[in-house]
C-alpha cells in the first residue's frame, strides 16, 4: 500500500514561517499561525516541506486505502495562502458568501491575503470544517 506524500515533519512551523517571502506573505502566515492555534487549540506541526498542520485524523476507504492526514491547516505559498479545510467546501456555501475574495479548489480555500477575508469567518469555517471532520473521521492533537 502507498503511504501519503504529505507526512508530518520535524521542521518547526514558526522557523518556516519565517523563511517565507514576501515579506506580506509571511507576516500572514504568522497571523493564520496564531488563529488556526488558537481556533483548533492544537499544537502546529509541519506536514511536508509546506503545510503547517492542526491535528490529525485517520481515514480508511471502501478501497481498502488508509492513513493519517491532517485535520486542518494552511500553507503560505508565494501566489496565494491556501487553507485546507477538510472534508471539503461542499456544504459550507453560506459561510463562503460572507469570507471575503477567495478561490476554491477541491478541499483548499486560496486567498491573496488576509486583508481579503473576514478572520471572524475563517474562524468559524475552521470550527465547522474540524466538526464535519470529527463526524466522519475521529479528529485527534497530533
Amino acid at each position: 500500500m502507498t503511504q501519503n506524500k504529505t507526512a508530518p515533519t520535524d521542521i518547526n512551523p514558526r522557523d518556516f514561517i519565517s523563511s517565507v517571502n514576501p515579506a506580506r506573505r509571511r507576516e500572514d502566515g504568522f497571523v493564520l499561525l496564531d488563529l488556526f492555534t488558537g481556533v483548533t487549540g492544537f499544537d502546529a506541526v509541519m506536514w511536508g516541506p509546506t503545510i503547517i498542520g492542526f491535528g490529525r485524523y485517520h481515514y480508511r476507504y471502501e478501497t481498502g486505502r488508509e492513513g493519517d492526514f491532517l485535520a486542518t491547516g494552511f500553507s503560505p505559498r508565494k501566489a496565494n495562502l491556501s487553507i485546507y479545510i477538510m472534508p471539503g467546501y461542499q456544504d459550507y456555501g453560506e459561510i463562503l458568501a460572507r469570507l471575503g475574495k477567495h478561490k476554491l479548489g477541491r478541499s483548499c480555500l486560496y486567498v491573496n491575503k488576509l486583508a481579503d477575508v473576514d478572520l471572524h469567518v475563517l474562524e468559524e469555517l475552521i470550527r465547522v470544517g474540524l466538526r464535519d471532520l470529527d463526524a466522519i473521521w475521529p479528529v485527534a492533537p497530533h
